[in-house]
Order: structure tokens, then C-alpha cells, then sequence
């Protein structure tokens, strides 16, 4: 049986004040639909880095809700056969920090020399995006402010955005089971499509063909057919894109970077209508004080 989670880190978890560990957080938008603009307020899910560390040394990275830790660090070194039973498991200890969280373990000795032999770079599942990773401070690292503050998109083409966008995804029509990234660029629409089964895979992929054309990642948005989590909006801030389109919902650390990247957050885009959480001035000419 694993111990159960230590007074140090249940401690820690009423110390930290400069961590938001709750597993959802409220935060107010802007909701456009067809018969009006309304100020909005969405339950959005947290994320955090969560390290996983074995015998001293980070095996992954991962973007996790900060909740049941335990069952997560316990699920994933199940799961990639670094432990086969519980019970090979000496300690598990769960420590919250400014930039994230760690789920520190310690192995059976049997285990820990299974471990040395077979350790590799963790590839994880690619919805994760951050597996690899073996640093706190380089997952919640800081991002470029983008430019593009003259770029003005119209409220039809960002509410019709992903459905746009779904006209370029031949892998989905095929499979059902891709995700998409494309680029829409004001007054002339979704100008480059890439798929992949990851959807940081499919954005990588098309800041890579836009790297390779002339188009200015000013002029346009990212258009994803996912959620918008952290890492997605890190990689639109190097990448100089000033807006982000989803049709699903963003969580609550992706729309706190974006607000300081500079850029333009819009989520719920689904049947003409969207909600903005920041940088609203790209697409409306008033805003609303909906704080």
C-alpha cells in the first residue's frame, strides 16, 4: 500500500498562496453571439507543470489539473512499466512550488535498477506537449510579447473561423481522429491547414510552413480545433502570432499568458459566435467592462 500523502506537502498546499491549485477557476470574458455581446463568466480548467520525479531524477514534464496528484504520479509510472505494482513504490510525496508542482518518488531497489538500465527520453502521449521536459522554470517559461497590434479581424470571419477551417481538414474527413491548426488571415480567410493526431503536433506543423512562405504571422490568427492550454499559447508567442482561435475552451494559465503575450485569446468559436479573453481591441471596437 502507498504511503499516504505527507503532512509536509498537505502543508504546502495551504502555504502556497503564490500558486493557483485549485482544479478550476472562474474568469470573465466576453461572449459575441448572434444577437448581442454579453459580458461572460466560464468555469475553466487549471493547469500546472507537474514534474515526476524518480530517485532524484525527472523522468517528464506534464500539464495536469492540480488534483489527485497522487493517482497521476501512481498511474503514470504504471502505465509506462517503470513499476509493475504499487507496492514497488518506497515513498510518494506530492510538493507544490511557485512554478508548479512535483511528485517525488522513491523505488524498490530491484526497481531502481530496472530503471537505470532501461532509462530513456520519455516521448509521453502527444496530447501532452510538454513530456520531456525536465524543468519547472523552462515549462511556465516566459514568452515574447508579439507584435501585430494594428491586425483587425471581423467578428463574422473569427465566429466561422473553425468551421472554415474544417474545409482543410482532409486527414479528419478521412480518420475522424486528427487534430488541425490553420492560419486565418483578415479578409481572405484560412490561407494554411495542418493536421497531425496531436494538436501541438498540427500547430507545430503550421508555424513550420508558415516559417517557409512569405505570409507575416502579424497578419493573421491560429485557428485549433482543441482546447487552448499553456503550451499553445507559448508556442504562438515565439512564433509572432498575435491571435489564437479554438473551438473548445481555453484553461485559466493559457488566458493569464496570453493577456501578458499580447495576445488575442478566443474561445467557444462555434456557430458564428466566440468568446474573447484578452486583447479584446483586435476584434471589437468597444469593450465592455466585464471584470
Amino acid at each position: 500500500m502507498l504511503p499516504r500523502q505527507s503532512a509536509r506537502a498537505a502543508s504546502c498546499r495551504q502555504r502556497s498562496n503564490m500558486v493557483t491549485l485549485a482544479p478550476t477557476v472562474s474568469m470573465a470574458g466576453m461572449s459575441v453571439q448572434a444577437d448581442g455581446t454579453f459580458a461572460a463568466h466560464r468555469t475553466l480548467p487549471e493547469e500546472t507543470p507537474v514534474a515526476i520525479v524518480i530517485n532524484g531524477t525527472t523522468q517528464a514534464i506534464m500539464m495536469a489539473t492540480p488534483d489527485d496528484l497522487a493517482d497521476f504520479a501512481l498511474g503514470f509510472v504504471l502505465s509506462e512499466a517503470i513499476v509493475t505494482a504499487a507496492d514497488q513504490i518506497e515513498s510518494l510525496e506530492i510538493l507544490f512550488h511557485d512554478q508548479g508542482c512535483e511528485a517525488q518518488m522513491w523505488l524498490r531497489d530491484d526497481r531502481s535498477t530496472i530503471l537505470k538500465e532501461r532509462r530513456r527520453s520519455m516521448a509521453g502521449p502527444v496530447g501532452c506537449g510538454l513530456c520531456g521536459i525536465d524543468s519547472l522554470d523552462q515549462a511556465m517559461r516566459m514568452v515574447p510579447r508579439v507584435g501585430g497590434e494594428d491586425l483587425r479581424l471581423d467578428r463574422r470571419e473569427v465566429g466561422d473561423a473553425t468551421q472554415a477551417l474544417r474545409a482543410g481538414q482532409i486527414l479528419h474527413r478521412k480518420t475522424q481522429a486528427t487534430h488541425a491548426a490553420g492560419l486565418l488571415v483578415a479578409g481572405e480567410g484560412i490561407v494554411l491547414v495542418r493536421e497531425d493526431i496531436g494538436r501541438h503536433n498540427a500547430l507545430d506543423k503550421l508555424i513550420g510552413a508558415l516559417a517557409k512562405s512569405d505570409i507575416d504571422p502579424a497578419r493573421g490568427a491560429a485557428v485549433m480545433t482543441s482546447r487552448l492550454s499553456v503550451d499553445l499559447v507559448q508556442k504562438c508567442a515565439v512564433a509572432g502570432l498575435p491571435a489564437i482561435i479554438a473551438v473548445s475552451a481555453p484553461t485559466a494559465h493559457a488566458v493569464r499568458l496570453a493577456d501578458q503575450a499580447g495576445i488575442t485569446l478566443v474561445a467557444f468559436a462555434r456557430g458564428g459566435g466566440f468568446d474573447t479573453y484578452s486583447h479584446h481591441y483586435r476584434i471589437l471596437s468597444e469593450v465592455t467592462d466585464v471584470a
